[in-house]
């Protein structure tokens, strides 16, 4: 039995089509043994990893509305000198509600989760291959603690950021676990050669934060993939659902991005059995 390890990166909104991805795995007959994740692909993957059925991720998932994940902070009003727009609370415990495990070691199927550093910059893992004495929920939020948006994790006194920052697509993480399979699911950041029609530029200090997100994250993803593509260390299953535009708090599309997510991955796992 080939192992298959289960890759699902950032992507904020749009990684509900990680849902729709892995339920096309599974009717494949393909179940992960591991699955790694960054920000909300770590807690997609903690929601599987726990024991949850498809049908009850969807449920959860499609229930949530902004004020679970962007309650404005007091602080913002302090324009450039707050620290984050949102509050803390509400994002951590909308984690609690969707992941019904609490710690690592609850987990049916083993996970790994991404963060940095924010005073060294190094890549940490939580989970799998990594610290597993941390609350679940609190390594979940640390990997979705995106700069700006987020005040930082602090966990035994250290600041926690966003994996994205150094991983926003960890198949190089997924590697040292020696799979035979990689199944990536990026909805992440990634470059067009036009915007859509319809998308307005975000306002101020939000464009130019996602502007400089979007070059630096879209820039580590083509050099992973591409490397992956070059040296094929494994089988990679690429799974890129076509989802453009401003999606970062999209909630009110989470079915349209499980759909979007379901179909790139049968096309994919098409494409890899005909290979």
């Amino acid at each position: 039995m080939k192992k298959v390890i289960c890759v699902l990166s950032g992507g904020s909104a749009k990684g509900a089509a990680h849902v729709g991805a892995i339920k096309a795995l599974q009717e494949w007959d393909l179940q992960p043994s591991h699955y790694v994740g960054t920000s909300i692909g770590a807690v997609v993957g903690a929601c599987f990893a726990s024991g949850l059925a498809y049908g009850e991720v969807l449920r959860r998932m499609s229930t949530l509305t902004r004020r679970d994940v962007t309650v404005l902070s007091p602080q913002a009003v302090l324009g450039v000198f707050a620290t984050a727009l949102f509050q803390r609370r509400p994002w951590r415990e909308t984690i609690e509600m969707l992941v019904p495990a609490c710690t690592f070691d609850e987990l049916e199927t083993p996970l790994t989760v991404t963060a940095v550093d924010g005073e060294s910059g190094d890549l940490v893992l939580f989970g799998a291959g990594g610290r597993s004495d941390v609350d679940l929920p609190e390594a979940l939020y640390a990997s979705c603690a995106l700069p700006l948006y987020y005040p930082p994790a602090r966990i035994d006194g250290r600041m926690y950021l966003d994996g994205g920052l150094r991983a926003v697509f960890p198949l190089d993480v997924a590697a040292q676990f020696d799979p035979d399979v990689l199944f990536g699911v990026n909805v992440g950041p990634r470059f067009y050669s036009a915007p859509p029609v319809d998308e307005r530029p975000a306002p101020g200090l939000l464009g130019a934060h996602r502007r400089a997100m979007r070059i630096m994250m879209g820039a580590q993803t083509e050099e992973v993939i591409g490397r992956w593509r070059r040296e094929r260390p494994a089988d990679l299953v690429l799974v890129q659902p076509s989802i453009r535009g401003r999606a970062t708090f999209s909630l009110n599309k989470v079915v349209e991005y499980v759909e979007k997510g379901y179909r790139a991955a049968h096309r994919a796992l098409s494409d890899w059995q005909t290979e």
